[in-house]
């Protein structure tokens, strides 16, 4: 069975990678590697906002919540994701009409200089620590299957991810990510009714379970309202997500690729979580980890069982290549200008590339020394949400605001959130909400200060954003 199952994940990454291959052929300049050239419509920018934000938690993690104390509710924490998208949907037209490439960039327009390369530090960073995650969770499922090490398995997924990010860009993720999205829905959808059947059906799977089990609402809605809060200040923000909104056609695009895109993550939602449940019914004492791969290989026929897992892996690798390339477009647009290298139209692509590849190593030697995936998903939500988040939303909302607020908030905000996970988040409140509530009070307060002696800043950002909105098609934040 698992010579079947490898067989069918080596084919799946065989096609990833021809993918990248035709992907290059579309590549012209910096805005077709970073953006696929805005030009993405509805479907497409669904397909690949669900699959980006889709990982592993989404996946093998609904499964083991499922497993264990959540039960059924355990899909609340992707109907949650689902709800942040939509949430998204409001500022996804201004998010589309600044032309912008970067956060950074939206920040550093109305902030100045400094707040731009915070917040370019803060989510470059963040987004290497995503990748990493995103390599070992795969990795595990390499490793499990194919009887190889979880270093070499670490190395393989590593190499697979950078190459065919390097080769076609954002063309290369988003047409990657379309076909993975499919996967992953049709791998996950598939696999349920033959589970059930080799389960001995639903009522056997209910009678198995423990009481309380099917509880839709089992975690609570402060858990449920306080996920919702979080996706949604990790999506407004997180560059994976913002930068193909940059790419959509237009802003009527991005709204309802939003919208598409979240209302597809809230129908996959439970699909895991029932999974989760069978493995708890048929076998009561696994590790809640293993709970979807157990499934896997004692209740499906080989074939599913390696559509199901190419399923998983296309959810992680999807999140990687996202994280990569967004992380990649941070360091060449914010960073790399400011460490004294001119970036041109002639040498973008060819930068681009290489730092691809830099991160791509550098996040696959962190997965090496480091193979935990929730204490790194935590720090890099925190890292990139906890500061940015209220002076990059009202950047985008607010016709002027105070320079100097939202350089003290992305302050405010990184700090609080760190010093609150490092007290291990009292009262349950998650460290990126209590940091991004900390910068948002920062923002607000110097902000009605600032108004009143009249230092609000407003269209003109200074000549970079007034070169930026005399060459792109659109206003740039505030414009409008």
């Amino acid at each position: 069975m698992n010579a079947t199952v490898i067989t069918i994940m080596v084919a799946y990454m065989a096609v990833m990678v021809g993918i990248g291959l035709y992907a290059r052929t579309r590549i012209k300049d910096g805005t077709d590697y970073h953006l696929a050239g805005r030009r993405l419509g509805v479907l497409m920018m669904a397909g690949t906002l669900a699959a980006t934000e889709i990982g592993g938690g989404s996946s093998v993690g609904v499964a083991s919540k499922a497993y264990g104390d959540w039960g059924l509710s355990a899909g609340w924490y992707v109907v949650a994701a689902g709800i942040g998208i939509l949430l998204v949907s409001f500022v996804a037209p201004a998010m589309r009409r600044t032309m912008a490439v970067t956060v950074p960039e939206v920040i550093g327009r109305r902030y100045g200089a400094a707040a731009q390369t915070m917040s370019a530090v803060l989510g470059s960073v963040a987004l290497v620590a995503l990748t990493a995650v995103q390599i070992t969770a795969t990795a595990t499922i390499v490793s499990t299957l194919g009887g190889v090490s979880l270093a070499w398995s670490i190395v393989f997924t590593g190499v697979a991810v950078i190459f065919y990010t390097w080769i076609g860009g954002m063309w290369s993720v988003t047409l990657t990510d379309f076909v993975q999205f499919f996967l992953i829905v049709g791998g996950f959808a598939i696999a349920v009714p033959f589970a059930l059947h080799n389960a001995g059906g639903w009522g056997n799977v209910v009678d198995n379970l423990p009481e309380g089990q099917l509880g839709f609402t089992k975690i609570g809605w402060p858990t449920i309202i306080g996920l919702v809060v979080l996706y949604f200040m990790t999506f407004s923000t997180g560059q994976e997500a913002v930068q193909r909104y940059y790419s959509a056609k237009t802003p009527r695009v991005a709204v309802l690729g939003s919208l598409l895109c979240g209302s597809l993550m809230a129908l996959y939602a439970f699909i895991p979580a029932v999974l989760g449940l069978i493995a708890l019914a048929v076998y009561p004492d696994i590790d809640p980890n293993n709970a979807l791969a157990t499934v896997s290989v004692g209740l499906l026929p080989s074939l599913i069982a390696g559509l199901l897992l190419s399923a998983v892996v296309s959810a992680t690798l999807s999140s990687a290549s996202g994280n990569m390339l967004g992380s990649s477009t941070i360091f060449i647009k914010d960073l790399l200008p400011k460490l004294g290298r001119e970036v041109t139209a002639d040498n973008e692509v060819r930068y681009s590339r290489i730092a691809v590849v830099v991160i791509g190593i550098l996040a696959t030697l962190i997965s090496l020394w480091s193979q935990a995936i929730i204490p790194l998903l935590v720090f890099a939500f925190t890292m990139r949400s906890a500061g940015p988040f209220s002076a990059f939303l009202f950047a985008l909302v607010l016709k002027k605001t105070s320079r100097v607020a939202g350089v003290v908030s992305i302050v405010v905000g990184t700090v609080s959130g760190f010093v609150w996970e490092l007290n291990d988040e009292p009262f349950q409140v998650a460290s990126i909400i209590f940091g991004s509530l900390c910068g948002l009070a920062s923002f607000l307060a110097i902000h009605l200060i600032d108004a009143r002696r009249g230092r609000l800043v407003g269209d003109a950002y200074g000549p970079e954003a007034e070169k930026a909105s005399t060459s792109a098609a659109g206003p740039v934040p505030g414009s409008a």
